[in-house]
Order: structure tokens, then C-alpha cells, then sequence
């Protein structure tokens, strides 16, 4: 059991939070001589100097101010901005900032230990999407669904303040403050609490490589923030090695730490770190690791979206790397697409989809280990060896790889569904952690579409820059049939994005659930499954379009999934050296079984023989299997 102390003992150093009868209000503004704090009481508008610190901080403790108080810095050019640090925008990105006391709120998750990576199971959800509803309240209100389907951790689409009404999460600008359009800050809180209570994780992905293009004014208080000797794709990169570097790095691991301390999350999923440029000699990644983990017993999750493919982020201090414990990992799902759907555009140039090829990055983690990328024509990737597989995160779907689609089209608009089925078995049988995309489980038929509400002038720069993005595509060269790409300011986008939640009453939807619910029932119950060491597990290519995926713990009856992704055809896979003691095998399912699919003919053949197992495939498919020690 974690000790709560550790939770409640949290103090802020920037920001305002309730002390001792009054509000200690403390800013960042090194430039600046003089900044006041300015605050509305009772209808009345009443400010205080702040006292200048040696580090270039504004500080001071003002009695009688309470929670629920709305406050705003000036600074000596007049100008009246929020808190960078603020806890909540109940009016928005320009509005005032409000005091907030995150110790008024009463937890019940005690008794909550956290969540080991090896028994993660992570479910990405966007807050206004999820739900009709669109805010934290409706997204607990569905989590004893998400724990019946099997999920142990939900991953929530960046939630920090954003201006306009609505936004995929990635322009925030305030990133402290829960967005007031989800709900107020007690409402993140009480969707933690109740997944702690179900027994499910939290993780909020976290974006500290930009800020959003309104609202941002973390360069008026001061413009260390940002250095113009690197460019990221949304502008100036930011400060994490020249001067008054500490105290940019100290700002964004607070951050970190507030997300923790302030609301319990289990982890934090970090926004394309490949976009820190870092040349300190202490890597701003290793120096977020060892905060964050230090931070409470129950050892919070961090995990890293990087396209690099660099094992040192993951490895830990003590063996020389960065510490992170987690890294997406993209190359399954490029070459699952390549090779069922057939994408070959873009990044996929560097896939070939082949049964071969998959298997490689199944037995690895990733595929590319230092080989050349068609798509660059650069060497790209190190070897994943030192990595444990569940380090991996794996998935055929993500919010990126839907939404950064023209047409926001999920993979089950484009494959059929004993395909779909099929990778859905692969992916859920993996060593590797497998990440499910809100929807997914039951064969959505919702997009998901990049949406926005800047105002106009921005919005119609967002509108042209979206649109740029596809020129190269073939399908999109022809500027007439660019401009069918959805408006990302249009409401009816965003409308369309949202989950629709009554497809869940059709057969086909609820037969796949089905199916996704046995494939994680079993990965949860099955000790074969719950072994993650490279010795227990074999990845074999059959043939061009046929994986067998062995799990063989020394202690535990083995299991075999083989899965056909595409074709009709008939497959033999020898029984490697660590099942030769299981003659007989039991078949567990198949994905054309019929409580997840019509069609019984589809359902394959299966055959054991003495030394091998030999499968009868009609179309795509996939056999899940598992010895029982007898003999022949």
C-alpha cells in the first residue's frame, strides 16, 4: 500500500495555492523588475506587488484570498495576463486564472498500489469525443465498461487549457489548467478516484516540445522559454540547454509533478520527445525520470512518443540511459497497415509488410535498428535488445495514425473484418504492451478528424496548412479533391468525430467486443501470457502472409497464436524445441468462431501432428492454441 503522506505533502513553487489563511502567489519573470498579482473580490478589482527573488521569481503570500479567487499578473507594460502556472481558466486561454485548493478534494484511493507496466492493457481516449457528453464526467461514467472489456490503464489525449470550444489537446497553452471545457479541476479528480477505485490506471499524455499558437504567454513573463537556435514543425524550439535553461526545465517537471501530486495520475505519456532538442549534459528526459519516480511509492509510468527508435531513453540510469519506462512504438502498427491494407505512401514507403518483416518486429520491439529508411534515405533506429518487450507499446490504431489520415478513416473502414480480427489477435497476444484506440474494440464507424476553433484568421491558416499537408499524395493531388479533406474549423468535423455509442446495440459491433473481451481475458488468466522475457517467446513467418507467435515460459503450458492476414491458404508450423513435450493442443479460439463472426465456414481447419501444427485458412484468420503436456 502507498504511503499518502507522500501524496499530501506536495508543495508548489510556482503558481497559486492556498497557505496558512491567505494565497502564495510565485512567478517566473526574470526580465521583469515589477510584476503585481491583480485579483476581483466582491466585485472589486485589488492588486499587490510581488517581491522580486534573487532567481528572477516574483513572490509574495496574501492574506484573506481564497480558493475560487480570480487573479491575473501585470506586468510593468500594463499588459494583464494569466498565471503560466494556472490551475484552471474557467473563462479560457485570456481570461483570468483561478485560485485553486487541491486539498479540499476527499480521495478514497488509499489503498490504490499503481500499475506495473507488465500488467498494463492502455485504452486512448479523447476527453471531448469519448462521449456525447464530452468531459471528464461522461468518461467515468463508462469506465465499468472499459474495466469489463479488460482494460487496466486509460490513456487520456492531452487535456491542458486550449482556446475555442473545442480541440484535439495538442494546442494547449496553459499546462497546468484542465480545460474548463471537460469540467472543472475536481472532475479530473474524481475520474481518477473512480478508476483507482475500479481498478484502472490513469495516464495523461503531456505535450512540452511546443505550446499552442493562442494564449500562450509564457514569453511575456519570460522569453527564455523558447530558443530560436532550433525550429520544431509548430516554431521556436524550446529552451532546454542555453541560457536560464534550469529554471525551463524546472517549469515543465513541475508540471509533471503537479499531474501527480495534485490529481494521482499513474503515469504520463510524453508528446514527441524527439522535438526536445537537448544539449545540456544532463538529458532533460533523465532529469523528468528521476523526479518523476522519486515522487511516490507507487512509481509513476512515463512513456515517450519518439520516432527515433533510440532503446537509451528506455534503459535505467544505472545502466547509462535516459530512465523512461515505456516507448511507443510504431513500426507494428506500419507494417500490420502495410500489410493488410496496403498503404505504401509516406512512411509506409519503409514497410514492407511482410509476414517476415513483422515477425522481425514482433521478436524486437521495433523493426528499424540503424537500417536506412526508404522514406528519409537516413539510417534510423538502434537495437532494441536491452529493452524488455513489454517496454514497447504497440497498436493498430492510435489517435495519430487515424487522425493524421486525410479522412481521419480508422483501419476497419479500409480492411476486411476477418482482417481486422485477425491483427486484432495478433496485437492483443503480443509481449509487447498493447494500446487500443477509444472505439476499436467494437469496429467504430466514427472518424477521427483533426478539428479546431481558432478564430478566423488562424483557423483558415490551420484550414490551408492541414490541406497542404496531403499535396503529395496521390490521391489528393488534385487541389478540387484536396479541399474535400474535412475542414478542421467546421463543427460538424468535430460532430463527426464524436464515439457513437448506440452502434454498440448492432450484431457486428458486439460480436467483436466479444472477441476482445476473450483475447484479454485470456492474455489476463493465462500464465503463458503473462511471461515477458525474449526467451519465452518465437516469432516464425509460415509463409508471405501467415505469423506464428509462440509464448513458451519454462513453467507454464505454451501457447500459440498463428494468424493469417490476408489470402486463403494452408500452413505447417513445427512445434519449436520448447514445446516438444506438448503433443496435444487445444484449440482456444479462432477469430471466425461464431460468437465473433457469421460465417462459420470461415472458421479454419486446424491439425496437430506429431512434431507440427498445420492450419486450413479460407481468408484471414487467426488460431489461438495451447498445449497440455500430453503425449501423441
Amino acid at each position: 500500500m502507498r504511503d499518502p503522506a507522500r501524496l499530501t505533502a506536495w508543495q508548489p513553487s510556482i503558481g497559486a495555492w492556498p497557505d496558512f489563511g491567505g494565497v502564495r502567489f510565485r512567478v517566473w519573470a526574470p526580465e521583469h523588475d515589477r510584476v503585481d498579482v491583480v485579483f476581483w473580490r466582491y466585485g472589486a478589482e485589488t492588486s499587490r506587488r510581488l517581491e522580486r527573488q534573487t532567481d528572477g521569481s516574483h513572490s509574495a503570500w496574501v492574506p484573506g484570498i481564497e480558493a475560487g479567487t480570480p487573479y491575473k499578473y501585470r506586468l510593468p507594460d500594463g499588459q494583464l495576463l494569466p498565471d503560466p502556472a494556472s490551475r484552471f481558466q474557467p473563462d479560457g486561454v485570456h481570461g483570468p486564472s483561478q485560485v485553486v485548493d487541491p486539498s479540499a478534494f476527499a480521495w478514497t484511493d488509499e489503498s490504490w498500489d499503481g500499475l506495473a507496466l507488465a500488467d498494463a492493457v492502455i485504452y486512448e481516449l479523447h476527453v471531448g469525443t469519448f462521449t456525447p457528453a464530452g468531459t471528464f464526467r461522461g468518461v467515468t461514467e463508462r469506465l465499468e465498461y472499459l474495466k469489463d472489456l479488460g482494460i487496466t490503464a486509460i490513456e487520456l489525449m492531452t487535456i491542458a487549457e486550449f482556446a475555442g470550444r473545442r480541440n484535439w489537446g495538442y494546442d494547449g497553452v496553459d499546462l497546468f489548467a484542465p480545460s474548463h471545457r471537460y469540467g472543472r479541476p475536481d472532475d479530473l479528480r474524481q475520474l481518477v478516484d473512480a478508476a483507482h477505485r475500479a481498478g484502472l490506471a490513469v495516464i495523461l499524455d503531456v505535450v512540452y516540445n511546443h505550446l499552442g499558437p493562442d494564449g500562450a504567454y509564457l514569453s511575456a513573463f519570460s522569453p527564455s522559454y523558447f530558443t530560436n537556435a532550433r525550429q520544431t514543425p509548430w516554431g521556436p524550439a524550446i529552451n532546454l540547454h542555453g541560457a536560464r535553461a534550469e529554471h525551463v526545465r524546472a517549469f515543465f517537471i513541475e508540471n509533471a509533478l503537479h499531474w501527480i501530486y495534485e490529481y494521482h495520475v499513474d503515469g504520463l505519456r510524453l508528446d514527441a520527445t524527439h522535438a526536445l532538442f537537448d544539449e545540456g549534459r544532463r538529458p532533460f528526459l533523465a532529469q523528468l525520470a528521476a523526479a518523476v519516480h522519486g515522487s511516490t511509492p507507487r512509481r509513476p509510468l512515463l512513456i515517450a512518443e519518439d520516432d527515433r527508435n533510440l532503446a537509451s531513453l528506455a534503459v535505467p540510469a544505472h545502466g547509462g540511459g535516459v530512465g523512461l519506462d515505456a516507448l511507443w512504438a510504431d513500426d507494428f502498427h506500419h507494417q500490420v497497415r502495410r500489410a493488410v491494407a496496403g498503404d505504401r505512401e509516406g512512411y509506409f514507403r519503409s514497410y514492407s509488410g511482410s509476414a517476415a518483416d513483422l515477425a522481425e518486429t514482433l521478436r524486437g520491439g521495433w523493426f528499424y535498428r540503424g537500417q536506412v529508411a526508404a522514406h528519409t534515405g537516413r539510417p534510423r533506429g538502434t537495437d532494441p535488445m536491452p529493452l524488455r518487450l513489454e517496454q514497447f507499446v504497440v497498436c493498430i490504431q492510435n489517435h495519430d495514425q487515424v487522425g493524421n489520415r486525410a479522412m481521419g478513416d480508422r483501419l476497419t473502414a479500409a480492411i476486411p473484418a476477418a482482417a481486422y480480427r485477425a491483427v486484432s489477435a495478433l496485437l492483443l497476444c503480443a509481449p509487447e504492451t498493447p494500446l487500443l484506440f477509444m472505439g476499436q474494440e467494437w469496429g467504430a464507424s466514427t472518424p477521427f478528424l483533426f478539428f479546431t476553433d481558432h478564430e478566423p484568421a488562424l483557423g483558415r491558416a490551420v484550414t490551408e496548412g492541414r490541406r497542404a499537408e496531403f499535396a503529395d499524395f496521390a490521391a489528393f493531388r488534385d487541389p478540387a479533391v484536396r479541399d474535400t479533406i474535412p475542414d478542421p474549423q467546421d463543427e460538424r468535423t468535430f460532430c463527426d468525430t464524436v464515439l457513437r455509442w448506440p452502434e454498440l446495440s448492432g450484431e457486428d459491433a458486439r460480436a467483436l467486443l466479444r472477441l476482445y473481451r476473450a483475447l484479454l481475458a485470456f492474455r489476463r488468466t493465462t500464465p503463458a501470457m503473462q511471461a515477458r522475457g525474449r526467451d519465452t517467446v518465437i516469432v516464425d513467418a509460415l509463409d508471405e502472409a501467415t505469423i506464428a507467435l509462440w509464448r513458451v515460459p519454462r513453467d507454464a503450458t505454451p501457447v500459440v497464436v498463428i494468424a493469417r492476414l490476408r489470402g486463403a491458404g494452408e500452413v505447417t508450423a513445427p512445434r519449436p524445441d520448447a514445446c516438444r513435450g506438448h503433443r496435444k493442443w487445444a484449440t482456444v479460439l479462432t477469430t471466425d468462431d461464431a460468437p465473433f463472426a457469421r460465417d462459420p465456414s470461415a472458421v479454419p481447419a486446424v491439425r496437430v501432428d506429431y512434431d507440427a501444427i498445420t492450419v486450413s485458412f479460407s481468408g484471414p484468420s487467426a488460431v489461438v492454441l495451447r498445449g497440455n503436456g500430453a503425449s501423441a
